[in-house]
């Protein structure tokens, strides 16, 4: 009885902690930051008034008693307080109060030290007594001078983040090399180190940026360059790579300040009322359940419960419409269980959104310090917590959802995502956008290995150029006994013969418009590529609007695992996208299921939002930066009919789009009347496999073979009966048997 009365009180307890984490989660961080700034500007203030003897009675008493701490140091504790204001007013947005707390501490206290170091006992008060006399204890003066000016420059670097500043004038301390190594130490640099000049340049332009809030160069895999170099082989067919010119500087990434942070604050109304709605509306049911934490996310608050004993998931799951009735929710989805734990998840609509922001994602620690350099941001989940993937990993993407419900936005967000990451060196760009609407924004950024596509025509040269470009890849990866891009990368660093292959990644707007002119063309080549394409980076990121099975067919899921579905209209276009339901009561506006390779349950994500003003701010800033890219190569991927690479060609295009063009003079002709009479054997299936054309022109040369006494009239389900050489021109001949 009394176990029973204990947790009969200790029930209320999660939901004050609710409510407390609600109150916080309603509050920025740049506004929080800016609080403890003007704290730490008015302590500054208050300990000189009080030096001066105008601070009143609590100033004679706060002078009193740090006077007697801190001795004849007590101006570094004003000090102290303007550097850590400064600190979280003009710091990074990523960085924690904590590390600046304890840094304006240890500043105050290494300070003290070395004055009372230096001009003897009292004059840094008891604190410097207490961290001087240790130290001339234990390591006499010298020695213990240098630990207490130790002690100092890492409370300077805590405040501060010099870190970061460093790291960036290192980087465009590089500039000046001849050899583009702007960022991997594996290749060598080509000139010494840059003059006095350029440093304090680097440095100021670093101190910017750091200001400006410019993102800090991630540790990168390895080096990527912008023209990878063709086979060395004697072979005629060895396919060359596309390459458009680019002068070989150092990438400037864009600026944050492009970008927009998170606007708004969710409410998620009265969260105790809520679960208390939620336990009642379960118990009626018969099913008796412990209410645990609330999570509030920017679109949708995740009330968590635990079921007792011998309970069925099945009929928590089955209550949904019940519970959306009781709570008055539009919709309403279930987790059970959450994914690592023994709760069950309910995840209620906000009333009040807030918008997820790229830039806040994209300065946040966890992606600037990402080795990966395809790790793109894909939004927040329902606690709040910033969600980013790498997309080598994944290692390609299907997207889809309705019309309105955020797929384009995402498509934004994941292409600024990689090109604040990386430079043209290492990443290109082959953008697909038959509705001509979406991606044309992009057009002749530096990145773009050909112009943005929106010709279906081309789109299937591309593709098959993609798949020799990956045939060509292998090859070098296989001469340097590389596993993979990484790898290759990695190990040529010191070889100046041999130049870094960029990732390439082929984005696909509208995956259903290609479908409907090309089935077979655009699904044989998107599946060849998302099997083998992996290791040598090329990446596929395949949108639609229309999930159907006709456009995402069983071959496309099968090898494309990672996928993002928005919201949909019905729980079988849910299940065509993810194999499972859940994307029907989405909320649209972002509100996505992100579905990794390596996990089977989908996971709610808040997408980042990036506006068209926030891309155009982007593009433009590359237009002006790095000069556009020269398709030099350009008329050589999208070559037409090629000496020698007739049959491909044919098979695309002069099969299918030209057999109503031609007449009663065929050119191939010649060609099939050899082949039937070497095979003995004439059928119009038989000329569509050998000479790659469709039924219709397969059927005209059949005729005219009938008309020239090369082959019999067609006798129902007989094969037609070939009689000789015939005539070889298209006019009519007699027929003579030897």
């Amino acid at each position: 009885m009394a176990s029973k009365k204990s947790q009969k009180r200790r029930r209320p307890e999660p939901e004050r902690d609710v409510e407390r984490t609600q109150w916080h989660a309603s509050v920025a961080d740049d506004t929080k930051k800016a609080i403890l700034a003007i704290a730490a500007f008015i302590a500054a203030i208050l300990l000189l008034l009080s030096y001066l003897g105008k601070g009143g009675l609590a100033g004679q008493g706060i002078y009193r008693l740090l006077g007697g701490l801190l001795g004849s140091g007590y101006f570094f504790a004003p000090i102290a307080c303007v550097l850590m204001g400064f600190s979280f007013l003009f710091g990074s947005s990523r960085k924690l109060v904590a590390p600046t707390a304890v840094g304006g501490i240890l500043f105050l206290f290494s300070s003290l030290g070395i004055l009372n170091i230096l001009f003897g006992a009292g004059t840094g008060g008891i604190i410097g007594g207490m961290v001087s006399v240790p130290l001339l204890k234990l390591f006499d003066f010298w020695a213990g001078l240098v630990l207490a000016l130790g002690l100092f420059v890492t409370s300077v670097l805590l405040v501060f983040d010099i870190r970061l500043w460093w790291k960036r004038s290192q980087a465009y301390e590089e500039e000046g090399e001849e050899t583009p190594t702007t960022e991997t130490p594996a290749v060598p640099a080509g000139e010494p180190d840059a003059s006095l000049l350029s440093r304090v340049e680097a440095l100021i332009s670093s101190r910017l940026a750091k200001e400006g809030a410019a993102p800090p160069d991630p540790p990168p895999v390895g080096v990527m360059a912008s023209t990878p170099v063709p086979v060395a082989s004697a072979d005629q067919d060895t396919i060359m790579p596309v390459k458009s010119r680019m002068p070989k500087t150092h990438y400037k990434k864009p600026p944050f300040d492009l970008l927009q942070g998170d606007k708004g604050t969710p409410s998620s109304g009265d969260i105790r009322a809520n679960a208390n709605i939620i336990k009642r509306t379960l118990e009626n049911f018969g099913i008796m359940v412990e209410m645990g934490e609330v999570s509030i996310g920017p679109t949708v608050t995740q009330y968590t419960l635990r079921p007792a004993e011998g309970v069925r998931l099945s009929k928590i799951v089955g209550l949904n419409s019940n519970l959306a009735l009781a709570l008055a929710a539009p919709s309403l989805r279930i987790e059970a269980p959450i994914p690592g734990k023994s709760l069950v998840g309910i995840e209620v609509p906000n009333r009040s959104i807030a918008l997820v922001g790229l830039r806040s994602l994209l300065e946040e620690h966890a992606i600037q310090d990402a080795p990966q350099p395809l790790t793109v941001a894909l939004g927040r989940d329902v606690t709040g917590s910033p969600v980013y993937a790498d997309l080598a990993r994944m290692p390609h993407l299907l997207v889809s959802g309705s019309t309105g419900s955020g797929k384009s936005v995402s498509i934004h967000s994941l292409v600024v995502s990689l090109l604040y990451r990386n430079g043209p060196e290492q990443l290109r760009f082959i953008m697909v956008d038959p509705k001509r609407v979406e991606l044309s924004i992009y057009n002749d950024i530096p990145h773009l290995l050909t112009p943005v596509i929106t010709d279906a025509k081309k789109t299937i040269q591309v593709l098959r150029w993609a798949t020799k470009e990956m045939d060509r890849r292998y090859d070098l990866l296989s001469g340097f006994h590389a596993r993979d891009i990484m790898s290759y990368n990695t190990g040529i660093g010191k070889d100046a013969d041999r130049e870094p292959l960029p990732y390439t990644v082929i984005i696909i707007d509208e995956l259903a418009d290609l479908m409907a002119v090309y089935p077979r063309e655009v699904e044989g080549s998107i599946i060849r590529l998302a099997q083998m394409a992996r290791a040598v980076g090329i990446h596929l990121i395949v949108a639609t609007q229309r999930p159907s099975v006709e456009v995402i067919t069983g071959l496309i899921k099968a090898n494309i695992t990672s996928r993002i579905a928005f919201q949909v209209a019905s729980q079988i276009d849910s299940r065509t996208i993810l194999d499972t339901a859940g994307a029907e009561k989405l909320l649209g506006n972002g509100d996505m299921l992100f579905l990794a390779g390596d996990t089977g349950r989908a996971r709610r994500i808040q997408g980042a939002y990036v506006s068209e003003q926030e891309v155009k701010k982007v593009v433009a800033f590359l237009h002006d930066a790095i000069p556009p890219p020269e398709y030099e190569h350009e008329e050589e991927m999208f070559a037409g009919r090629a000496e020698g690479a007739r049959e491909e060609h044919d098979a695309l295009f002069t099969g299918l789009a030209d057999d109503a063009d031609i007449g009663d003079n065929d050119p191939l002709y010649d060609e099939a009347r050899a082949l039937v009479i070497d095979a003995g054997k004439a059928s119009a299936s038989y000329l569509q496999r050998r000479l790659r054309v469709g039924y219709a022109r397969a059927a005209r040369l059949l005729d005219l073979m009938e008309n020239n006494g090369v082959v019999g009239p067609a006798d129902g389900a007989k094969p037609r009966e070939v009689y000789g050489a015939g005539s070889s021109s298209n006019a009519p001949a007699d027929i003579h048997e030897n």
